[in-house]
This record gives structure tokens, sequence and C-alpha cells, in this order.
């Protein structure tokens, strides 16, 4: 056989719209030959600043239009509907720029492709640093990097550095970039399985995709952009074409293999993965058809002894802009600047939720919560205390020393959230919910002690906290992932830190909100909305 080259992943075009940033710190430069682009290091920040602000506070047109279609299908349920809707409003309120869309601002991660014929001369990625780093501290966003000083002991970063930075070689004259702000919802949802050839009939595939969108639950906010990657010819070339796939970076590649390997969408897979999400009735969290606005199938080439399966998602923060460099100026993918146009003029129609007032003893609220099922759509109203996963392990290292646990912790409903920084002259910043499943370890303990009685966070949770609430007479209570801006805007009337302030947004805090969304996920009667929807 002869040899031939096959550029492992040849997307054929590219119809992004871009605007232009500047025309400065380029030039052309001659080299012998061959012209080169030269760009002053100076573009590199520039470029990288202005993505990451712009992917912080809009969004594709695309992504909305896919939202709107949700609240316009008949067969949509109203809680998908609602949550379309929600997300919308926060779109529209995010672009104002104050408010972030998420408040988890996320893993800053840039993917560069660097042309043969460009020079910068520096080190790019701490130019690529420089300018996020800019962003992180001018805007109302949050920090939410760790950084470890022993393997146990870790501290904030207070910049949300390090980023991930990635940067290839490529034929050309060009620098052409990916930028995306992943946060802990979505990452947490990328998989990895280690199959093998007997996955690849029909009949096994089908099975295992089935299986596979019923573990993949909401806590990453949906509806998703999910992507299901077939080979690789590792691991690790696997999960990275996941996550490109997942920004709709591979849209245009063929759409069939060849002998040399080339990567392929398999658009008949997206149409039955696509189906098989609808059917699963999970819905844009609450129940319904949309779990997934679309799906991006991509088929790699594979060692014969290893087939890598990756799936992932894009959340309902759907953060990716593409950017560019050229001899013609700095360029940035052009994002939706008017998010209401895609908002219906009236709302979409639900029924009346049920207003809990939080600040009665807390028996009394759950003696309140337990006349209603499962999936009853609520408005809290009064205290909540705010508490993520370094407060909760503080507050287990109280007990196990034999110390009480805080007062605030049994008199209040705990929040699972984390905010980002506070706008001038608003009560809050972005600051919706965290994903529930990282605290289940503390359900049980803590509830004994007469605490977390009543939980507030998004996504489907393991069978002991369904448990605990059974035996302690104890809910929780999903709030919609995703529309933080709006939640900050509209229903969070006050923020106080009470508690570990030098944790930073990790800090316990409590908040005075008013018509607060959620519903009932998990009751003390032992019901469990996931797991109704699972049988």
């Amino acid at each position: 056989m002869e040899f031939r080259y096959q550029d492992p992943y040849p997307i054929q075009k590219d119809d992004t719209v871009y605007k232009k940033l500047t025309s400065d710190y380029v030039k052309v430069e001659k080299l012998g030959d061959r012209e080169i682009l030269t760009i002053d290091p100076k573009g590199l920040e520039l470029l990288a600043e202005e993505a990451m602000a712009d992917v912080s506070f809009m969004l594709r047109s695309s992504h909305l239009e896919s939202l709107r279609r949700i609240i316009d299908d008949p067969e949509a349920t109203d809680n998908d509907r609602f949550v379309a809707y929600n997300l919308l409003q926060n779109a529209a309120v995010a672009a104002e720029g104050a408010l972030p869309s998420c408040q988890d601002t996320g893993t800053a991660i840039v993917m560069g492709k660097k042309g043969e014929n460009v020079y910068t001369g520096v080190d790019d990625g701490e130019y690529l640093s420089k300018g996020i780093y800019n962003t992180y501290q001018k805007r109302n966003l949050r920090y939410s990097q760790v950084v470890p000083l022993t393997m146990f002991d870790e501290k904030n970063s207070g910049s949300n550095l390090p980023a991930q930075i990635d940067i290839y070689a490529k034929k050309g004259d060009y620098y052409e970039f990916l930028f995306l702000t992943k946060g802990g919802g979505s990452a947490n949802k990328t998989f990895l399985y280690q199959k093998t050839k007997s996955l690849l009939n029909e009949k096994s595939l089908e099975e295992f995709i089935k299986e596979k969108i019923s573990d993949l639950g909401t806590a990453a906010c949906p509806p998703y952009h999910l992507a299901l990657v077939i080979g690789g010819t590792s691991a690790e070339a696997n999960l990275a074409a996941v996550k490109k796939a997942s920004a709709k970076y591979y849209d245009h590649l063929p759409t069939e293999g060849n002998e040399a390997g080339q990567a392929f969408r398999d658009l008949e897979w997206e149409a039955k993965v696509q189906k098989i999400c609808q059917e699963s009735a999970i819905g844009a969290q609450f129940g319904g058809k949309y779990l997934t606005h679309d799906v991006r199938v991509i088929r790699l080439p594979r060692h014969a002894a290893s087939c890598p399966v990756g799936m992932g998602v894009s959340c309902s923060a759907d953060r990716n802009i593409k950017g560019r460099i050229t001899k013609e100026g700095i360029f940035l993918e052009q994002l939706e600047e008017n998010p209401k146009r895609f908002l219906p003029d009236t709302p979409p129609h639900l029924e009346e939720a049920v207003e809990i007032d939080l600040n009665r003893p807390m028996p009394e609220i759950l003696a309140e919560l337990s006349k209603y099922p499962i999936k009853t759509r609520l408005k809290l109203n009064g205290t909540l205390i705010v508490a993520r996963d370094i407060a909760h392990a503080k507050i287990k290292e109280l007990l196990d020393a034999g110390q009480p646990m805080p007062e605030y912790f049994k008199n209040h409903p705990i929040y699972y959230a984390g905010p980002a920084k506070t706008p001038e002259g608003m009560a809050s910043g972005s600051f919706g919910p965290t994903t529930a499943g990282r605290m289940d370890v503390y359900v049980n303990e803590f509830q004994s002690h007469g605490g977390s009685m009543i939980m507030l966070a998004k996504g489907n949770r393991t069978k002991d906290v369904t448990n605990a609430c059974h035996t302690y007479g104890g809910f929780y209570l999903g709030s919609i992932g995703g529309p933080a801006a709006i939640l900050a805007k509209d229903n969070i009337l006050s923020v106080e830190v009470v508690d570990f302030p030098e944790l930073g947004m990790e800090a316990v805090r409590k908040i005075e909100v008013k018509d607060f969304p959620a519903f009932i996920i998990t009751d003390d009667k032992g019901n469990d909305f996931f797991a109704d929807l699972a049988h």
C-alpha cells in the first residue's frame, strides 16, 4: 500500500460570522521567499480578553433559536416550556453585560491552531492567560479554580487561573482559536467508556446508548448539545473530540468514512440518539421531550484491541466562541446581542405555583411541603442558607470533633450554590444552583442531626438521599439549572456571609429570596421524581 496522509479531522468549511476587533497588532514580514504573519503578543491578550468577556454574557443565535423552538413545539411539556422560557429570559438579562449567564463562570479553555507562517516570539499561553486574567478581574465573574498546596490542602487561586491552553501547529499564515468556559456541571458529565468490537453492532450500541442516556441525568443543566464519539486512536483523542463536538466545532466534518481513517459525522445515528433522548422523558430538567437540543455522533478510527466511547454535553450555558488572527486583523465570532427577540410575546401558560413561606419554623415548612406530590412547582419566599462542597466538609469536621451543628443549618433550607461577583448597585451576582449529587454523602448524617432538612439544588441524586429524606422527613427541591442571571436580578433580595468567610465563593451565606422557583423532587414519603422516570 502506498503512503497516504489523511487530515484526521477534515473540516470542510467554516460558516462562522466574525466581527473585527482591530487591525492593530498584526503585520506581514518577508523571510526569504516566505511571508510571515507577525503578531504582537498584545493581540493575543486582547483576543482572549474579549472572547472570555463575550462568551460569559452572550450565546450563539442558533442556541437561542433552539430554545424558542421548544416553546413553540406542541409536543413539549409545560415543564419543557417553563425551562426554555426562563433560559431565554436569563439570556436577555445576561446580554446586558452585568450578570453572567451562569454563576459558574467556568474553567477558561483555549484551543489554538497556529499556522507555520505565524510568528509571535513569545510563549503564547502566557499572553492568552493574561487576557483571561484581565476579564476575570474586570467583570463580575466567579473565581472557581482551586490550586493544591499539598495533596489535601487547597486554596482558591483568586484569578480563575490556571487556564487550559492547547496549541497545535498547522499549515498556513493564520491563527485559529476556539475559546470555551466550561463549568463543573457540564464538565463533570463527560464520560469515557473503554469498550470493544462487541459494541459495534446495531443492537448492542442502541442498548448501550439507552443505558448511558438514563445515567446522564440533569445535573449539567439541560437541554444539552450532546456529543457521542465512538473510536479514537487513544482515550485522550476520544475525549478531546467529545469536547470539540459538543461545541459544534466538528459540524462540517464529512458524513462518511474512508480507508485513510478520516473522522466523520454519522447523521443516521445522530437521529437515533436524539430519539432515544426524547423518549427518555427526562426532558429539560423536570420531565418532557427536551433533554437535548441536538446530538452529534462522531466516528473515529481505533486500535483493533480497544474501542473508546466518549460522551459529553454542552449545557444550557453553551459558552463556545471562535477567534481568528489573519493579516487583515483580529476577529471574534459574533454572538447574539439581542436575545429578547427570541422571547414570545406572552409567556407560556402554566398552572399557578404553590407559595412556600420559608420564614416559619422548620417543622411547619416541612408539614406544608408534605401536603404536595413530587413535581409540584413552588415559589419560595424567605431565608435560605447557601453552602456547597467545602462548607459541607467543614461542618462535617465539626460533627466529627463532637461539636454541634450550626443552628443555621437546622433552621433554614440549604441552597447548594456559589455566587459570581456582585455588580455595583445590585443585591447579588449571578447565583444559580450547583450540582446536588456532590453533597449526597453528607445528607444522612446531617439530617440525623436535624440539619439539611430541605435542600435546594439541581440534578438527580442517589438513593441514599431518598432514603434519608424518608427516614428523617426531609425534602430535596430542584431549582432550574442555568438561569443564574435572572435569579440574581429578580429573585434574590439580599446576600450576607455568615460563616467561613475565608472560603470566598464557598463561604456560607444567608440570602433572602422572593418567588424563587423550585420543584419538589424528593419527598418525605420515599418518592423521587427521577427514580420514577427511570421506571
